[in-house]
Formats: C-alpha cells, structure tokens, sequence
C-alpha cells in the first residue's frame, strides 16, 4: 500500500463581490481510501454551501466579498500503489443492453461533437475487436496524432478542434478520445482529479490537476488516459461528466484574476503515520 499527500493552495483578487462555485473536493467513490478529512478551507473565513450536482459529484459554493479569496486542502490517501487496473478481456454492451444512466455518455456534448466524428471513428476503428482493445486503438491513435502543449490551446477547444490542429493539452486528449469512443456505442465520461509524477520520472512542469477518461464495460467504468497513454499510478478521482464543462473545478459569477495555483500529490510511505 502506499500513502499519497495531496491538496492545492489557489488564490484570487475579486475586484467585486460575487458567487464562486467549486468542485476540489474528492469523489465519493475516494471516501473510504481517505485517511484524514477532506475539507475545503476558505480565507477568509467564510461558510461554503455544499451540494451534489447531477453526475453525483461533490460542489460548493460560496458568497464572497470584494479583495482576496484562498481555498486550500490538504489530505491524505491510502492507495494500492498498483497500475490503473487493464482488463484486456471486458466487453462491450450493445446499446440495447446498456443502463439508461449511461445512455447519456454516447451523446454529443459542448466539446464533443459526436456527428461530426461518426463516420471518421468507424473509417478508423471499425476492424478493431470491440471491448477494451478498441477503446486503446483509440487512445493509441489519438496519443500518436496529437501533440501537448500548453501554449497551444484556448478555453474553447472543442475534440473537432484538436482533430484539426493536433495539438493541445491533457483535456483535449480525452475530449477526442471521448468523442471517438462515443461514436463506436461506447459510453465515455470526461474524469479531472490528481495524477502525480509518481512512478514516472519527474517533470519539469509545474504540477496541476489532470484530466482523463472513463468508459463503461462489461458493467463498469475503467479509466483510460489518451494524453498519458500508459498506465499510471496514483490517479485520485475528484469528478466526473460529459466534458470538462461538467467538471470545472472552479465557476465565478464575476471577475475572478487567478494570483496563485499551486497543486501537490507525493507519495509520503514511510513519512507519514495515518
């Protein structure tokens, strides 16, 4: 087993007073791996209102005043320390037999324009085994085709976009993916969380939090990674949706000039007692 220490410090400079909503805390399905409290800590020292939103991810909300506003966290986590899980063999469902909450997942979303990609994604993956194989093919493909790069991107970059261009960041990695697998009668949810160098050589990029994806097969969602494209260790689950306009980690109803964001997610075995 391992311990991993995770949290962020992010701070902004509100020129007015104005509502800002918030998706930093871990998903439920994390809660139990949890070995001290997951709160969100606000300065200054203000209530958050908490709610589920419709995917059944946790959110807050809070009424701030004009000048400074830091939400920070600091957890800690027990993890298996092993690979995201391959199951080579899970299978596909035909539509006729998929839950209807997933139904969902095969639609056309802000960032993923599913009509536009329907007959690109049989072209391509069409021959491909169905199941886990054809979801890789298209994390393969989409790993091979696009380039990351930071500077390369805008906050509108939609999966036709990045077909396009080839290049962009984390996210636009899985809006691809996501689009593509939508259009082979894949279910595909867009994931955010922590994901950090560990088991990897270090970058030299600041850390930030991660996007991914989720696919459902054989009666359960599995985690891909097409920006990544290999199995990682330490991924921490924060929320899940359509695409990232489901999953924005934080919403002002007003100016809100980010001043400081800073992530961290290190493996502390041995460091840290429980």
């Amino acid at each position: 087993m391992m311990l991993i220490r995770f949290g962020f410090d992010i701070e902004f400079e509100l020129p007015a007073a104005c509502v800002v909503t918030c998706m930093l805390y871990t998903h439920p399905s994390v809660s139990r791996s949890l070995l001290e409290p997951d709160d969100l800590k606000v300065y200054p020292n203000l209530p958050v209102h908490t709610y589920w939103d419709s995917y059944g991810n946790r959110c807050g909300r809070i009424v701030a005043p004009a000048g400074p506003l830091q939400l920070t966290n600091d957890s800690l986590l027990e993890d298996s320390g092993r690979p995201d899980f391959a199951a080579l063999d899970a299978r596909q469902l035909p539509v006729e037999a998929l839950p209807d909450e997933t139904l969902l997942y095969l639609l056309s979303s802000r960032y993923c324009e599913v009509d536009r990609f329907s007959n690109l994604a049989w072209q391509l993956f069409g021959s491909t085994p169905e199941g886990w194989m054809r979801v890789q093919a298209v994390c393969d493909w989409v790993h091979q085709h696009v380039t990351f790069n930071y500077k390369l991107t805008h906050p509108s970059k939609s999966a036709w976009d990045v077909y396009n261009e080839q290049v962009g960041v984390c996210r636009d990695f899985q809006h691809l993916a996501i689009t593509l697998c939508r259009c082979l009668n894949i279910p595909a949810r867009y994931a955010t969380g922590y994901l950090g160098d560990i088991g990897v050589p270090l970058s030299a990029d600041p850390m930030d939090f991660s996007a991914w994806f989720q696919v459902y097969l054989n009666g359960r969602w599995y985690d891909f990674d097409a920006r990544n494209n290999v199995p990682r260790i330490g991924r921490i689950l924060m929320a899940t949706g359509r695409d990232a306009v489901d999953v924005a980690l934080t919403t002002s109803f007003g100016t809100a000039d980010l001043k400081k964001f800073v992530v961290w997610t290190d493996d502390v075995t041995g460091k840290t007692k429980p």
